[in-house]
């Protein structure tokens, strides 16, 4: 998508702090962060948002989880803790229409979010 943000950080058409890559994801800071770690994960496939997500992206979804898992371990939260949130449409604070998992952590998180 040409207009899309994340895929011009993809095409390295915008900076960000990347800090993951592979030939499927990508991983690089919020610019807007919302805990001590708030790191976000996207595919580079662009794919609007949960509802969008077929069959045969079922391996591509699971790897984005991996690669969260990788991140709060190298950032050092996996152990004490971390969330992974993935907003879905405008009333959940969807506001980049490709899929993208935000990992937070390094603080204590209150339940209800939101």
């Amino acid at each position: 998508m040409s207009d899309c943000i994340f895929c011009k950080i993809i095409d390295k058409k915008i900076p960000a702090r990347i800090i993951y890559e592979d030939e499927h994801a990508l991983a690089f800071e919020d610019v807007n962060p919302q805990a001590p770690v708030h790191t976000l994960v996207i595919p580079r496939k662009h794919i609007p948002t949960l509802l969008d997500i077929k069959e045969e992206d079922n391996n591509l979804i699971g790897h984005l989880v991996k690669v969260a898992n990788k991140i709060a371990n190298d950032k050092g939260i996996a152990e004490r803790g971390f969330r992974v949130v993935i907003n879905c449409n405008p009333e959940s604070g969807q506001t980049v229409y490709h899929i993208h998992l935000h990992i937070l952590g390094g603080r204590q998180m209150h339940w209800p979010p939101g």
